[in-house]
């Protein structure tokens, strides 16, 4: 297996799940950019940058899945705040069923192969 094939694979996996983290870090409460940032960069294996997250806040919003509304800040300039919407949390039932149905797939091959060896 050459580097390139595991970094391409990481790199897929991480486009599928960073929609779904940041519509499950929004499930709580709403959140300020940043501030969101902060929280999903703990998420080992994401990687995500600001300038990733922004442009995926703007799709959700324009899906509707989010929304978004400005408020000034005594600590600087005005914060953008997102917040999930009524789709936004039907959304991660779906997501969330969804990928629970591929792990149990991808698990249940797994202990084929091992019973076959």
């Amino acid at each position: 297996m050459t580097p390139d094939f595991f970094d391409n694979w990481t790199v897929q996996v991480r486009k599928g799940m960073l929609e779904l983290c940041i519509l499950s870090a929004l499930a709580a409460r709403e959140r300020y950019g940043y501030e969101l940032v902060k929280t999903l960069v703990a998420v080992p294996g994401l990687g995500v940058t600001e300038g990733t997250l922004y442009p995926i806040l703007s799709r959700l919003r324009v899906q509707g899945l989010v929304s978004a509304r400005l408020e000034e800040s005594t600590e600087g300039p005005a914060r953008k705040y997102y917040a999930l919407t009524a789709d936004g949390r039907k959304a991660i039932d779906l997501m969330r069923k969804y990928l629970d149905a591929m792990n149990a797939g991808a698990e249940a091959l797994r202990q084929k192969g091992i019973s076959h060896e």
